[in-house]
């Protein structure tokens, strides 16, 4: 578990994904569970600011200079 704010969007998702399915197990201690679950609540904000970004670069990316929101 390193640093969230390193991860690329892969990474950080790949990570969200297990600690989802290990919650869903049920296999966790309580504090386990929370623990974890803090965890990917700060993974799920790095991949919406990750997405947020993108987001932003591809609407500033227009023909003719201007910034167009996505459909």
């Amino acid at each position: 578990m390193g640093d969230i704010n390193e991860l690329s969007f892969e990474n950080a998702l790949a990570e969200l994904e297990d600690i989802v399915a290990k919650l869903e197990s049920g296999d966790l201690t309580l504090e386990e569970s929370v623990t974890v679950f803090e965890r990917g609540r700060r993974l799920s904000d790095r991949c919406q600011g990750i997405l947020d970004n993108a987001e932003l670069r591809v609407n500033q990316l227009t023909d003719d200079g201007t910034v167009e929101p996505l459909e």
